[in-house]
């Protein structure tokens, strides 16, 4: 009798285990968890519902909400996957991981599923605090298209944190991300409306990928207006940060196992 051949492992079985190691990583170090869930829950606090103008204002106050629950998308696919990844370089563990046979888009697919499951958890505080001290209110189908959105825009965020690690030691990532993660923010009006933008800035901002995912999550919550080149500008960046992605993962692979 002739032995049968094991049958391969399909690529989707293959993320599914490296989203579930990932996660139980990631859940395993409980700060990397409440970081995610404190800071944009106290920034709630301390600069939104002090003030009646926003609080009190349903629509203000659901601006306000919407751009702190992409703030909190943004900051932990960059810190999580920036950081994490130049972490694992590091560990004598990834060389092991990297040269199996299954490739790395599992690994990829799965890091990126996995930011959009820890990004959905920071988002809890923000809606509970919205919903107990501010004006703000949606339907719950504005709630269930709103997280949509949400987890569509962590998309090119997760990419670019992944170019980064790849491209860059645990040291050298650490300043990266915070130089690249606050002028994104402020640029595209996470912590100022772009109302209150000048106009050179509210036009520049508007090729950013945070005021593209800003007003797409603005608008499927309060129905307001979304400029035109939104999703095309979202869809870009996502285009090159995942050319970034391939392109830094590609070279640390001649780097190291040349």
């Amino acid at each position: 009798m002739t032995a049968t051949q094991p049958r391969p492992l399909s690529t989707a079985h293959l993320t599914r285990l490296h989203l579930k190691y990932q996660f139980l990583e990631t859940v395993r170090v409980p700060m990397a968890v409440l970081g995610n869930l404190l800071f944009p829950a106290l920034a709630m606090f301390f600069f939104v519902v002090p003030q009646p103008a926003v609080a009190d204002d349903p629509v203000a106050s659901t601006m306000a909400v919407a751009s702190l629950g992409l703030f909190a998308i943004c900051s932990a696919s960059l810190f999580a996957h920036g950081l994490g990844v130049a972490e694992d370089r590091s560990l004598p563990f990834d060389p092991f991981l990297r040269s199996m046979p299954a490739g790395p888009t599992p690994r990829m697919i799965a890091r990126v599923l996995n930011g959009g499951v820890f990004s959905l958890f920071g988002l809890v505080p923000l809606i509970v605090i919205g919903w107990l001290f501010t004006a703000a209110t949606v339907s719950w189908s504005q709630l269930l298209l709103g997280v949509g959105v949400l987890l569509v825009v962590s998309v090119p965020f997760v990419l670019l944190g992944m170019g980064i690690g790849y491209s860059l030691p645990v040291k050298a990532a650490v300043p990266v991300v915070q130089l690249v993660l606050f002028p994104l923010a402020f640029a595209g009006g996470l912590f100022m409306p772009p109302q209150f933008f000048p106009d050179w800035l509210a036009t520049l901002s508007q090729a950013t990928p945070t005021r593209a995912g800003r007003d797409l999550l603005v608008g499927a919550l309060t129905g307001e207006d979304v400029y035109a080149g939104a999703w095309p500008v979202l869809l870009g960046w996502t285009v090159a940060f995942a050319a970034l992605t391939v392109w830094a993962y590609r070279r640390d692979e001649g780097r190291r196992f040349r």
